[in-house]
């Protein structure tokens, strides 16, 4: 076999994960009958008092051709609205950027960093920060967030750090932790003074209790600062399929990633920036929002409880779709994945969400990710009985 002309990189942390339960399963993960905790997706039927979620999309023959590398001006439009009527922020279209998801539009912000400007990233982090990081060889500064301080860093500790770029998601993956009010208030403006700048991944908005929160409310100007808030249809608008997302920022950085559009994506599909601009409407995503924190608050309380009668250590802040904790009885986050296989289950090790990746040695390794965000109301009993199987072998 002829040796590859390409340098080797590893899967992102989740897939790690997915490519381990095929091994071991022959199944891939979220298939009918196997139980995908270790997971990023939600739900993507209809949620109780919740906004039908369409399965039709109508376009014409004109929108098979090559979108705007610009964006959509349906979609443009849409997140504009969004954003100004809902969080009282005062953007135009210009200050809004389309990517095929989240991921590429946070790669693309951290590509495209002076190469002085150091990354202020938390200790225990969304798993493809780390593959971000090391594949542009960005220097970074790690923000204390470990069982210490039970993974609720302050400002102070980013004032610590000295002057940099904030990348942080709000609510937390995988802790839930999420900075709102006068926190978040502070962060932003903090990130909006010179020489420094932040990127708020805010994947988990709608899933925060008691109500959604986003850096956009606090910020008066977003031309005048070095701030970009992402966000996409992936989470709350359930309809991860469509790989669409958005940043929005300064006018003179959003035509950055317009220029980068032409050169390496040429923009977003159509009818998938139909479908999303159709998901955003006033009226409906308005009654998302509600029924999205509702449902998903329920399932975190319902499966709180479990967990700690099951001996879990719990850590878990009011958003996301995830519960984060260490496992009882100092088993490891991979042997008790071994056990789950066996029920064609998985959860997500500690490990992967480690910024520092210290592997078996890692203050995170006995913990874990468990995602309820793909799990149906009705799948509580069995999912539970499982990992009452699994925990006290």
């Amino acid at each position: 076999m002829i040796d590859s002309v390409l340098t080797y990189f590893p899967p992102m942390g989740v897939y790690e994960t997915l490519f381990k339960f095929l091994d071991a399963t022959g199944k891939y993960m979220g298939t009918e009958g196997t139980h995908p905790w270790a997971q990023g997706f939600p739900l993507t039927t209809p949620l109780p008092d919740g906004p039908d979620i369409p399965t039709r999309i109508e376009f014409t023959h004109a929108d098979l051709k090559y979108p705007q590398a610009t964006g959509g001006i349906e979609l443009l439009t849409a997140v504009r609205d969004y954003y100004n009527d809902f969080y009282g922020a005062r953007i135009t279209t210009d200050n809004v950027a389309i990517f095929a998801g989240g991921r590429p539009g946070i790669y693309a912000t951290l590509a495209f960093l002076h190469p002085g400007m150091r990354v202020l990233i938390e200790e225990t982090e969304y798993t493809p920060y780390w593959d971000a990081l090391k594949l542009l060889g960005r220097e970074h500064v790690l923000i204390p967030s470990h069982p210490g301080n039970r993974f609720r860093p302050t400002l102070d500790d980013y004032r610590a750090a000295g002057d940099g770029f904030v990348v942080k998601s709000n609510p937390c993956n995988p802790t839930g932790v999420t900075w709102t009010g006068d926190q978040l208030k502070g962060l932003v403006e903090w990130c909006s003074e010179p020489g420094r700048g932040g990127l708020i991944d805010e994947a988990y908005e709608f899933f925060h209790e008691p109500e959604p929160e986003s850096a956009m409310r606090h910020i008066p100007n977003i031309d005048d600062t070095n701030l970009f808030v992402v966000s996409a249809a992936t989470k709350g608008l359930q309809a991860p399929g469509l790989r669409v997302g958005w940043v929005v920022a300064s006018k003179a950085n959003i035509e950055i990633f317009r220029n980068f559009s032409s050169i390496a994506m040429g923009g977003v599909a159509r009818p998938s920036q139909i479908a999303v601009a159709g998901l955003l409407e006033p009226t409906r995503v308005a009654r998302a929002r509600r029924a999205v924190g509702a449902f998903f608050g329920s399932q975190r309380r319902r499966y709180e409880i479990a967990l700690r009668e099951l001996g879990f250590e719990l850590y878990t802040g009011e958003g996301g779709f995830y519960h984060w904790g260490r496992l009882p009885g100092g088993l490891s986050a991979e042997a008790f994945n071994e056990r789950l296989f066996r029920h064609e289950a998985a959860i997500l090790p500690g490990t992967l969400c480690d910024m520092l990746r210290r592997g078996p040695a890692s203050p995170l390794a006995n913990f874990m990710r468990f995602s309820f965000g793909p799990l149906k109301a009705e799948s509580y009993e069995s999912d539970v009985a499982i990992l009452r199987a699994c925990a006290s072998c």
